[in-house]
């Protein structure tokens, strides 16, 4: 290990601040949040696909949760984008979105343009983070700043899923923002009610 570690350091600064871009996982004002466990790739402990990826519970609550929706939805009306797209909400800001639910007509222009989408879902759904918080006191400190960006650039209701406390925060834009436990319905979107507990005993 040490020895990778050594390697590591004696990159060139050229090869060094390409990886370090590929680690930005989101930019807000012009400050990149990198992935959690950048350092360790870094200094050569770990690959850069080891941070990229999602636990397993991660993918496949993501999974369960396209699935409902695309069942429950208007999809000529709607388009539900997954895969950690960019919402490019303002200059030098940008936010990576586990769930997007769009107005088709208003996303329409930019589904072929490989570039980050600069049109604000009406929902997005976030499970946990792959953000590193070593600037943060805790999740909820990023997750509060993340959801309030959002707001602010006109989505109108973020949710998010805890996996580790098994909570669901939901924020509407103007609204009180409610925490609950996963037995507990809750309101995705347009009348959809959603139950995170019922969703995976139906799965299992």
């Amino acid at each position: 290990m040490k020895t990778t570690e050594v390697k590591s350091k004696k990159l060139p600064k050229e090869e060094r601040q390409k990886l370090l871009k590929a680690l930005v996982y989101e930019k807000v004002n012009g400050k990149p949040i990198y992935y959690r466990g950048y350092r360790e790739v870094l200094s050569g402990k770990l690959p850069l696909e080891a941070v990229m990826g999602s636990s397993g519970l991660q993918a496949y609550l993501i999974m369960l949760l396209i699935e409902f929706l695309l069942s429950h939805l208007n999809r000529k009306k709607f388009v539900i984008l997954s895969n950690e797209v960019g919402f490019l909400y303002k200059r030098n800001s940008w936010r990576n979105l586990d769930i997007a639910i769009f107005e088709r007509e208003k996303v329409k222009p930019y589904l072929l343009e490989d570039k980050l989408i600069p049109v604000p879902p009406k929902v997005v759904i976030e499970v946990d983070t792959k953000a590193d918080l070593s600037k943060y006191c805790c999740l909820e400190e990023y997750a509060h700043e993340k959801t309030q960006d959002l707001l602010n650039a006109g989505v109108e209701r973020v949710i998010w899923v805890f996996t580790k406390t098994k909570k669901v925060m939901v924020a509407t834009k103007n609204q009180k923002w409610v925490v609950q436990n996963w037995n507990e319905p809750f309101e995705v979107f347009n009348g959809v009610n959603l139950n995170l507990e019922e969703l995976l005993k139906e799965a299992s």
